[in-house]
Protein backbone atom coordinates (compact mmCIF):
# COMPACT_ATOMS: atom_id res chain seq x y z
CA UNK A 1 0.00 0.00 0.00
CA UNK A 2 1.05 3.56 -0.62
CA UNK A 3 1.69 5.70 2.40
CA UNK A 4 1.79 9.48 2.29
CA UNK A 5 3.33 10.97 5.43
CA UNK A 6 2.93 14.68 6.09
CA UNK A 7 5.08 16.82 8.37
CA UNK A 8 5.71 20.48 9.11
CA UNK A 9 2.36 21.54 10.49
CA UNK A 10 2.07 23.61 13.62
CA UNK A 11 1.10 27.06 14.80
CA UNK A 12 1.85 30.42 13.22
CA UNK A 13 0.89 34.03 13.64
CA UNK A 14 -1.14 35.76 10.96
CA UNK A 15 1.27 36.98 8.32
CA UNK A 16 3.74 34.22 9.14
CA UNK A 17 4.91 31.18 7.18
CA UNK A 18 4.94 27.41 7.43
CA UNK A 19 6.34 24.74 5.13
CA UNK A 20 4.66 21.36 4.82
CA UNK A 21 6.40 18.25 3.52
CA UNK A 22 5.02 14.93 2.32
CA UNK A 23 6.97 11.75 1.74
CA UNK A 24 5.57 8.89 -0.36
CA UNK A 25 6.38 5.31 0.73
CA UNK A 26 7.11 3.37 -1.39
CA UNK A 27 7.58 5.34 -4.56
CA UNK A 28 4.66 4.87 -6.90
CA UNK A 29 3.48 6.19 -10.22
CA UNK A 30 1.11 9.10 -10.02
CA UNK A 31 0.22 11.69 -12.60
CA UNK A 32 -0.13 14.45 -10.04
CA UNK A 33 0.12 15.22 -6.34
CA UNK A 34 -1.45 17.90 -4.24
CA UNK A 35 -2.55 19.30 -0.92
CA UNK A 36 -6.04 19.31 0.52
CA UNK A 37 -7.25 20.98 3.68
CA UNK A 38 -10.24 20.70 5.95
CA UNK A 39 -11.31 23.31 8.48
CA UNK A 40 -13.66 22.41 11.36
CA UNK A 41 -17.23 22.18 10.12
CA UNK A 42 -16.21 22.56 6.48
CA UNK A 43 -15.71 20.17 3.59
CA UNK A 44 -12.28 19.09 2.48
CA UNK A 45 -11.03 21.35 -0.32
CA UNK A 46 -8.18 21.29 -2.80
CA UNK A 47 -5.45 23.81 -2.07
CA UNK A 48 -2.83 23.16 -4.76
CA UNK A 49 -1.69 20.43 -7.11
CA UNK A 50 1.28 19.73 -9.36
CA UNK A 51 1.79 17.47 -12.37
CA UNK A 52 4.88 15.30 -12.81
CA UNK A 53 6.06 17.82 -15.42
CA UNK A 54 5.85 20.63 -12.88
CA UNK A 55 2.68 22.39 -13.98
CA UNK A 56 0.76 23.73 -10.99
CA UNK A 57 -2.74 24.83 -10.09
CA UNK A 58 -3.91 26.68 -6.98
CA UNK A 59 -7.18 27.46 -5.27
CA UNK A 60 -8.08 31.12 -5.67
CA UNK A 61 -7.88 31.66 -1.92
CA UNK A 62 -4.16 30.79 -1.78
CA UNK A 63 -2.86 32.12 -5.10
CA UNK A 64 0.17 34.33 -4.61
CA UNK A 65 0.69 33.10 -1.04
CA UNK A 66 1.25 29.32 -1.32
CA UNK A 67 3.78 27.50 -3.49
CA UNK A 68 3.67 23.78 -4.25
CA UNK A 69 6.83 21.98 -5.35
CA UNK A 70 8.25 18.47 -5.55
CA UNK A 71 11.50 16.54 -5.56
CA UNK A 72 10.86 13.44 -7.65
CA UNK A 73 14.08 11.70 -6.71
CA UNK A 74 13.12 11.96 -3.06
CA UNK A 75 9.41 11.24 -3.59
CA UNK A 76 8.76 14.38 -1.61
CA UNK A 77 6.11 17.06 -2.02
CA UNK A 78 6.21 20.50 -0.38
CA UNK A 79 3.80 23.32 0.32
CA UNK A 80 5.33 26.67 1.22
CA UNK A 81 2.68 28.80 2.90
CA UNK A 82 3.37 32.52 3.30
CA UNK A 83 1.29 35.44 4.56
CA UNK A 84 -0.93 33.04 6.48
CA UNK A 85 -4.36 34.08 7.73
CA UNK A 86 -6.64 32.44 10.32
CA UNK A 87 -8.77 31.17 7.41
CA UNK A 88 -5.83 28.94 6.45
CA UNK A 89 -6.23 26.93 9.67
CA UNK A 90 -7.21 23.30 9.33
CA UNK A 91 -5.88 19.82 8.75
CA UNK A 92 -3.73 19.61 5.63
CA UNK A 93 -3.56 16.37 3.67
CA UNK A 94 -1.06 15.26 1.06
CA UNK A 95 -2.71 13.44 -1.85
CA UNK A 96 -1.91 11.70 -5.12
CA UNK A 97 -3.90 11.08 -8.29
CA UNK A 98 -3.64 9.13 -11.54
CA UNK A 99 -4.97 12.07 -13.55
CA UNK A 100 -3.74 15.60 -14.18
CA UNK A 101 -3.44 18.28 -11.49
CA UNK A 102 -6.33 20.22 -13.03
CA UNK A 103 -8.53 17.10 -13.06
CA UNK A 104 -7.48 16.17 -9.52
CA UNK A 105 -8.44 19.59 -8.18
CA UNK A 106 -11.79 19.30 -9.94
CA UNK A 107 -12.59 15.57 -9.47
CA UNK A 108 -10.60 14.57 -6.40
CA UNK A 109 -7.48 12.59 -5.56
CA UNK A 110 -6.98 8.83 -5.30
CA UNK A 111 -4.90 8.67 -2.12
CA UNK A 112 -4.32 10.92 0.85
CA UNK A 113 -2.27 10.87 4.04
CA UNK A 114 -3.35 11.17 7.65
CA UNK A 115 -3.00 14.94 7.70
CA UNK A 116 -1.11 17.55 9.69
CA UNK A 117 -2.68 20.35 11.72
CA UNK A 118 -2.08 23.99 10.83
CA UNK A 119 -3.29 26.68 13.22
CA UNK A 120 -3.01 30.38 12.43
CA UNK A 121 -3.92 32.97 15.03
Amino acid sequence: DVQLVESGGGSAQAGGSLRLSCKAFPSYFRRSMGWLRQAPGKEREGVAAIDTDGRTIYAESVKGRFTISQEDDKNTLYLQMDNLTPDDSGVYYCAGASHSAVEAMRLGFSYSGQGTQVTVS
